[in-house]
């Protein structure tokens, strides 16, 4: 039996008569009356979770719906969970529950970019696939996925890359994990090893994102080191930043408190290449941490995570390490 947990997004709205825009408004019976075909490939819970478009999403949120999605998984009855969500926030909680869950058992994330009130309304058809793979024996130990568009992909490399297109998740450098074609589901590449989890009794917050463009300083850095228990940095490159962020970046390190460094790139990893001022090899010799490949809002999660297990300085360099 399959559990479908609906948390809202766009794959639950139509547009406003009154012309206000999208919003919530269908129930999940609804949705499944309109999804044809799903209880032909298994037995199906449901469960309304919340009706959160997916800007309203927030961490702690994310982190119960986590936690719920563990409690299903414990019941022996239950092969595998679906998780409708809007898209705008789906590649962070798909994120949050690959690094903490371990389960053979598949989690897929699904959602839609159209409203019921649009031509081509693909949230029938994405729930369908999102349960059609998790259904399927051959999908058993894959973890978390993220089905859309008739693409499969693992949670801990998607991301959103367009504002509208059907076809709006991608895994930059890496494609999809599969397809699937008239019904058909076809595995194009392994899922490649998974780091440990981490799970922590709660996730540490408040942990801030801030971006380097042009000429940026210190001023965003210095405001959220008030409140923030760490900071990542979207930077240049393989992890740069204007000299004049640097001493905000000094500041963060003589106070303890972690500072992460990513790049706003799309692939690639930070790394030591750059040794001028505010190049990332001055940087992490400073203090700062290399947060690999990661993106940015990738990186803010397992910061959360980790520092809400505890970790030191010496631990969160071997976890952003590997």
């Amino acid at each position: 039996m399959i559990v479908i947990l609906f948390t809202g997004g766009t794959i639950a709205m139509r547009n406003d008569p009154g012309g206000t825009g999208a919003q919530p408004a269908l129930t999940p019976a609804e949705i499944l009356h309109a999804t044809k075909g799903i209880h032909a490939i298994t037995g199906v819970e449901t469960e309304e979770w919340g009706q959160f478009p997916g800007p309203h999403m927030t961490v702690e949120r994310m982190w119960a719906l986590r936690n719920r999605i563990v409690e299903h998984l414990a019941r022996p009855e239950v092969t595998g969970v679906v998780i409708t969500h809007g898209t705008d926030t789906l590649e962070e909680s798909a994120y949050l529950v690959a690094r903490s869950t371990a389960s053979e058992k598949p989690i897929v994330f699904t959602g839609a970019m159209r409203t019921v009130s649009d031509l081509g309304w693909d949230g029938p058809a994405n729930l369908f696939e999102a349960v059609r793979v998790a259904a399927s024996p051959e999908t058993r130990g894959y973890g978390v996925m993220v089905v859309i568009g008739g693409q499969i992909f693992a949670a801990l490399d998607t991301t959103k890359t367009n504002t509208h297109l059907l076809d709006a998740f991608e895994s930059p450098g890496l494609g999809p994990l599969g397809v699937l074609d008239e019904g058909e589901l076809i595995l194009r590449r392994e899922m490649p090893p998974s780091p440990p989890v981490i799970t922590p009794d709660s996730l540490a917050t408040p942990i801030d994102i801030i971006f380097a463009a042009a000429g940026s300083d210190a001023r965003l850095l210095d405001a959220s080191r008030e409140q923030a228990r760490g900071v990542v940095l979207a930077a240049m490159g393989r992890g740069n930043v204007p000299p004049a962020m640097v001493p905000g970046i000094q500041r963060w390190v003589a106070e303890g408190k972690p500072v992460v460094l990513t790049s706003r790139t799309q692939g690639g990893r930070v790394g030591h290449t750059y040794g001028y001022p505010g190049g990332g090899r001055r940087l992490e010799e400073m203090g700062a941490i290399f947060g690999g490949s990661r993106r940015a809002q990738q990186a803010r999660i397992d910061l959360m995570l980790a520092l809400g297990a505890g970790m030191n300085d010496a631990e969160l360099r071997i976890m952003f390490d590997s």
